[in-house]
């Protein structure tokens, strides 16, 4: 298990929070993630390293600005 986490700008509502919830939700891969809307962080717990890429590409699709 690698516990990994981004920063996560543009994340302003709550509403932002549930779409990257409801994107993470949907992801194989991932055993657990906390989400700070006040800090712009998200802390993952991955299963497997190389899906990583792949949360970093969604969040963008969704409009976020994702750093490491």
């Amino acid at each position: 298990m690698k516990k990994v986490e981004l920063t996560i700008e543009g994340m302003k509502c709550e509403g932002c929070v549930h779409r990257i919830e409801n994107a993470l939700s949907t992801m194989k891969g991932i055993a657990s993630y906390t989400i700070s809307l006040e800090e712009k962080r998200l802390v993952l717990s991955l299963k497997k390293e190389k899906i990583l890429e792949e949360v970093i590409k969604k969040m963008e699709n969704l409009g976020f600005i994702v750093s490491r």
